[in-house]
């Protein structure tokens, strides 16, 4: 029985793991369309929620399992494979409504009242059940000890299903005070149960399940978004087209290129078909082919800054970094977002044209100051203060991208090596000693674990 015990606890100890890092075995996809689009299409929910947009991120992974989620601050977590799977914008939207329930009711922070909870009935039942024995009693006590963890275990689940309960009717408020239709949350709820379906999951009872069933949901949610006034309202088909865009580069970007001919065949035409098929030409390294749908994307809409951005990458990382600059050049003025500022930056610098370099820091710098989250972009300018001979904001830069990658010792060794060259009191020779005071801090709690 204390096995079992073991096991649950591991099981939620895990749990909490997985809700405190969200991305730390996945790769988070940063893409400047996917987030713009992402933004925009949240921002009438966050704002129903009482949020501010501009506070909260819906950014997506790379996980082909249907599902999204939060873990802790205002970020919604989305699976790549969730977006592949819907079939219109209304449906991400309802998912999106029902994460926004969870961080509005503080569901990742009361996660642990109901592990206490749980934690509390299951050692009670450890000391009856040990009491029990002692007296003589192991047949009884063997028991308590069971009904405890099978108590403790029906109390974490149930305040699982609760706060999910309550997230699904937080997220049909967002919808109704948004003037989004519920159908789409409604159609997501059908496609996860006809996958319980395909499981052979029983649909009689949720007991022991973390959600509650699919069904039970849709049961109640289908009562509440019907005699919603925005129940037969159309979807926006500006945002339904810009979700189909972003859903096939997406499938481009992760799916094998077979795959990807498969679902978007020559023979069709369509701008999210070209762009499905860019992708997986360039990833199977026929850039001529490539370059092809993006000529036919840029055919349609010459100024359009997303093909430009592609039509820069393929160039780029088809080892043609002076034809990438202009395209990329374009784009970055059209849209001032430093994810394509620093795909520019990367052109410049490999160019390895001296003449190019100025600009390079210029558009590195403008892009880490609206994105500091950006590893690669400081790898960038630490290539150009390194190729300048400014060594130790070489250093500094080293030690911001190390820092934001985890890697606390090399993030300690490049920000003391920074302050070693930099003026103390200035910024950059503060910043650097933030970076070492934090980065020695985690160092030596990870020895101390050890």
């Amino acid at each position: 029985m204390t096995a079992r015990w073991l096991r649950f606890a591991a099981i939620a100890a895990a749990s909490l793991a997985l809700l405190s890092r969200p991305a730390a075995a996945q790769q988070i996809l940063r893409d400047a369309e996917t987030e713009a689009f992402m933004a925009d299409m949240s921002a009438p929910l966050v704002e129903a929620a009482g949020m501010e947009p501009r506070n909260v991120q819906v950014l997506v992974i790379n996980d082909p399992n249907i599902n999204a989620f939060v873990a802790g601050g205002q970020y919604v977590w989305v699976h790549s494979g969730l977006i592949a799977a819907a079939d219109n914008v209304n449906q991400v939207q309802g998912v999106v409504a029902h994460e926004l329930g969870h961080i509005e009711g503080g569901h990742v922070i009361r996660y642990g009242e109901g592990m206490k909870e749980a934690t509390g009935i299951t050692l009670l039942s450890l000391v009856l059940g040990a009491a029990a024995i002692a007296a003589g009693g192991a047949e009884a006590g063997m028991g308590i000890l069971g009904m405890g963890q099978q108590a403790a275990m029906g109390k974490f689940l149930a305040f699982s299903r609760a706060q999910e309960s309550s997230a699904d009717l937080a997220g049909a408020r967002y919808l109704s005070k948004a003037g989004v239709s519920g159908k789409g949350s409604l159609e997501f709820f059908k496609k996860l149960q006809n996958q319980e379906y395909r499981l052979a999951i029983p649909q009689d009872d949720s007991y022991g399940r973390t959600h509650p069933l699919s069904g039970e949901r849709i049961n109640v949610l289908r009562e509440v978004y019907t005699v919603d006034p925005a129940w037969d309202k159309p979807m926006d088909p500006k945002l339904e087209a810009r979700f189909e865009r972003i859903k096939a580069k997406l499938v481009g970007f992760v799916s094998e290129p077979s795959q990807t001919l498969l679902k978007y065949p020559e023979s069709d035409q369509s701008l999210p078909a070209h762009y499905a098929r860019a992708y997986a030409w360039h990833k199977s390294a026929y850039p001529d082919k490539a370059l092809a749908e993006v000529d036919a994307l840029l055919a349609a809409a010459p100024h359009d800054p997303y093909f430009l951005e592609l039509k820069g990458q393929v160039l780029l990382e088809s080892g043609k970094p002076a034809d990438a600059i202009p395209p990329l050049r374009e784009a970055v003025q059209l849209t001032n977002q430093p994810l394509i500022a620093t795909l520019l930056g990367h052109a410049l610098i490999a160019t390895e044209n001296d003449a190019n370099f100025a600009e390079a820091e210029k558009v590195l710098r403008n892009a880490i100051a609206r994105d500091r989250e950006n590893p690669f972009a400081w790898y960038q300018l630490g290539v150009v203060y390194e190729h300048r001979g400014d060594l130790p904001r070489a250093a500094l830069a080293t030690a911001e991208r190390y820092s934001m990658m985890g890697e606390d010792q090399m993030a300690l060794r490049s920000a003391d090596a920074a302050m070693q060259g930099l003026k103390p009191g200035t910024v950059d020779y503060l910043r650097a000693q933030d970076i070492a005071m934090v980065s020695r801090a985690a160092v030596e709690q990870k020895r101390k674990k050890r």
